[in-house]
């Protein structure tokens, strides 16, 4: 399939419980993961993106575990890095 045919931006789900994704690939331009959620432009290749809102001292849970925590809101769709979180 080619990028131009998808709905939108592909990405792995490691676990079921996790609330961020990573992203598996760069066009930069699709605003929508295939599962159709919203999200922020610009998102680089390999990335992470919220699934859920996540409120400020919430975990980030990726594998099934806490990777770290949220140090302000992250909207579902957001970009998730060390700008908003440790």
């Amino acid at each position: 399939m080619q990028l131009e045919s998808r709905r939108g931006r592909r990405f792995l789900l490691l676990n079921v419980a996790d609330n961020v994704a990573t992203l598996l690939d760069d066009n930069l331009k699709m605003d929508c993961l295939e599962n159709n959620t919203i999200i922020q432009s610009g998102i680089p290749f390999g990335h992470k993106v919220s699934l859920s809102f996540i409120a400020k001292g919430e975990p980030i849970i990726k594998y099934g575990v806490k990777i770290g925590k949220a140090t302000k809101s992250i909207e579902q769709g957001e970009h998730v890095h060390v700008h908003n979180c440790k």
